[in-house]
């Protein structure tokens, strides 16, 4: 199962490896990352029809924002779930995830054992 990360700061790729250590190395989960929403969406077009089952995606980003990336991705691949993540765990972003169809919404410093339960159910549907 392939997920993508979407987040301008580079450090989180070190963070989610870090984490997620154990089902990458078991081949039960693939990661992936994008440090910006154009990214993203090119990351995601560049496969037909994309291996991705699940965008986690920062809000607060330059350029395209996450919630202009959620929009484009429900638009454009409207079978992949995408969960945002924002340092700010204000009502008006997640009311907006939520209302543009967000699984879930997290907020920074991101709870990790949440995040791999989320994880973790999906890779349990998905095989």
């Amino acid at each position: 199962m392939k997920i993508l990360i979407v987040d301008d700061e580079k450090d989180v790729e070190m963070l989610f490896r870090q984490k997620f250590r154990k089902e990458v190395k078991s081949g039960m989960l693939e990661l992936a990352f994008a440090f910006s929403g154009e990214e993203a969406l090119q990351v995601l077009g560049s496969e037909h029809p994309p291996k991705v089952v699940y965008v986690f995606s920062d809000i607060n980003m330059p350029g395209m924002n996450g919630l202009e990336l959620l929009d484009n991705i429900k638009q454009q691949f409207p079978h992949i779930q995408v969960s945002m993540i924002s340092a700010y765990g204000d009502l008006q972003n997640y009311e907006k995830a939520m209302e543009s169809g967000a699984k879930e919404f997290f907020t920074k410093p991101i709870d990790f054992i949440t995040l791999k339960a989320e994880v973790n159910k999906l890779i349990e549907r998905h095989n």
